[in-house]
């Protein structure tokens, strides 16, 4: 295991409240090499990448390239490429998939809608196995492509998923790491037999909270705490829970803490109080950085609220 992703486990840093932010995803693919910052160092259109970030910022939609496990040859793509676009809010997910011979027509989509989870009749509705995304820029990060690579090539040869390689998850020392869709979980330090579990578990609307790292379509303490509830009552259901996030009033002036409210379609909700604060000692978030204090979220404290507390707060 190469050195971030090793200190990292060996830290035993908390992988909930890692995720990435995003309520939408547009996926385009992207053949050949990929640098540092992939939409606008790669074989795709540095203008219309630049015009992309622009296009997305502030409205919830995340861009990635992605491409299929394999070796990948440094030649410009010819013919059609395959988008992926997707949102993730619980009980309103979906993945839309369409094939285009000019990416330069995604500077059509009205991504403030996207981002709300409207797709506006973009291509067509996605259907079958889960997309399984694995974070394999080494260009970014070592460890993504030491561990992301082979467990992306073993995970397609088993046919579990529909398979792409993806440029970047966050998180580089979580490696290797792998977001689900439609339901947004990103997923880290994975094997090739958690990873079969974990699409296993995807394909019949499950998730595996003890290799997940968030939900992406929520905030990072949202995230932290809706695993907590998972994790310490036994929800596996991909869509069954809801997050709100506020304040803490115990500390209104603390940016640092929240209180979040995570309740269970079936009626239960839960209250729990989060904080963030500096991962000690310092380590590094990715193997071409120096050592740092990344953000760590973590549950204080986790408890059962009544239905009517919920009904009167929500």
């Amino acid at each position: 295991m190469s050195i971030c992703a090793r200190v990292s486990e060996e830290l035993a840093e908390p992988l909930g409240g890692s995720a990435p932010r995003a309520a939408s995803w547009l996926l385009i693919e992207q053949t050949g090499p990929w640098g540092p910052r992939a939409l606008t160092e790669s074989h795709f259109h540095p203008e219309l990448g630049r015009d992309l970030q622009q296009l997305t910022r502030g409205t919830g939609v995340e861009i990635a390239l992605i491409r299929r496990p394999g070796k990948h040859a440094d030649r410009p793509p010819t013919g059609e490429r395959t988008v992926h676009l997707a949102h993730t809010a619980p009980g309103r997910s979906w993945v839309r998939t369409t094939q285009l011979a000019d990416p330069h027509t995604l500077r059509d989509l009205d991504f403030a809608a996207v981002g709300a989870g409207e797709h506006g009749g973009f291509g067509t509705a996605h259907e079958g196995d889960p997309l399984a995304l694995v974070c394999t820029n080494g260009r970014r990060d070592r460890c993504c492509a030491l561990l992301g690579r082979p467990l992306a090539s073993e995970l397609a040869a088993a046919g579990h998923a529909e398979v792409w390689e993806v440029t970047h998850l966050g998180g580089h020392r979580f490696a290797p790491t792998m977001l689900v869709l439609p339901y947004g979980y990103t997923y880290g330090r994975l094997t090739a037999p958690t990873a079969k579990e974990v699409l296993e578990a995807t394909h019949h609307g499950r998730i595996v909270p003890e290799f997940c790292r968030g939900r992406s379509y929520w905030d990072r303490p949202g995230q932290a705490a809706e695993l907590a509830v998972r994790q310490n009552h036994a929800v596996d259901e991909a869509d069954a829970l809801t997050v709100t996030q506020t304040g803490d009033p115990a500390a209104p002036a603390d940016p640092d803490r929240w209180l979040v409210r995570v309740q269970h379609r079936d009626g239960r909700a839960w209250q729990a109080q989060v904080r963030r604060s500096a991962a000690t000692p310092a380590r590094p978030e990715s193997c071409l950085k120096a050592p740092t204090t990344p953000d760590r979220y973590d549950v204080l404290s986790l408890g059962a609220l009544p239905v009517t507390a919920w009904a009167a707060t929500a």
